[in-house]
């Protein structure tokens, strides 16, 4: 069964993300680098299907964020732009359990199943509701940034399941993040259900790397 795909305008597709590790200049941190290819952690965001192909949808979108009163960003200061934000939420998300990588100019929040919710459930754990007020602060101040909120699940279960629970699961973290002020209009929520798996559905470890939400946050730069 494919996604159901709600798609957003932004420029950069993302590649297949790095396999070693750098320091961050900004927090010190170990953090994915993109210098090799990484398979496992590429297959997160082998392509981000959140970029428009329609013409018409490009230009609501872009309607859209004029009215919402969202700037495009502009040449070198893109890269910069998202180097302080993504300083910013290692900071917010050390010892959360959600973890940060970087792929070019985009960022991508892990968000695993066991800290986001229950069994079979797609309510928000309430433990985890300040950890998306953390992210939502960062997200508020950078306003320029995209969000794609991308639910995934495991194997387990039909198709038809999986892909419901993929998508309730993403729209429950992008409620959330509005409630907290993030403004939706620059929200993408898709639901993958298991057709994106980064680890192995015969293990249980592996099961339970497949259940997540990310966030992919991705420069929003006005196209010519």
């Amino acid at each position: 069964m494919h996604p159901v795909v709600c798609r957003i305008t932004v420029v950069g597709a993302l590649a297949a993300l790095a396999a070693c590790t750098t320091v961050n200049p900004y927090t010190r941190e170990q953090q994915t680098a993109k210098a090799t290819s990484g398979a496992a952690v590429g297959a997160v965001v082998g392509a981000i299907v959140g970029i428009a192909t329609s013409d018409n949808k490009k230009e609501r979108k872009k309607r859209a964020l004029r009215g919402a009163g969202i700037g495009a960003l502009t040449g070198a200061g893109v890269g910069y732009y998202m180097d302080v934000q993504e300083a910013k939420l290692r900071q917010q998300l050390e010892g959360t359990g959600v973890s940060v990588t970087r792929d070019g100019d985009n960022i991508i929040l892990n968000m695993p199943g066991n800290i986001t919710f229950d069994v079979d459930s797609s309510q928000v754990k309430p433990e985890f509701i300040p950890v998306l007020e953390s992210v939502a602060l960062v997200l508020k101040e950078y306003e320029k940034t995209m969000i794609e909120v991308a639910g995934h699940t495991d194997s387990t279960g039909s198709d038809r399941y999986n892909q419901l629970l993929s998508q309730q699961r993403a729209q429950a973290v992008a409620d959330v993040l509005v409630r907290f002020g993030v403004n939706p209009v620059r929200m993408d929520v898709v639901g993958y259900g298991e057709t994106r798996p980064i680890a192995s559905n015969a293990t249980p470890q592996g099961r339970a790397q497949n259940r997540r939400v990310e966030l992919i946050l991705l420069p929003y730069v006005e196209e010519r």
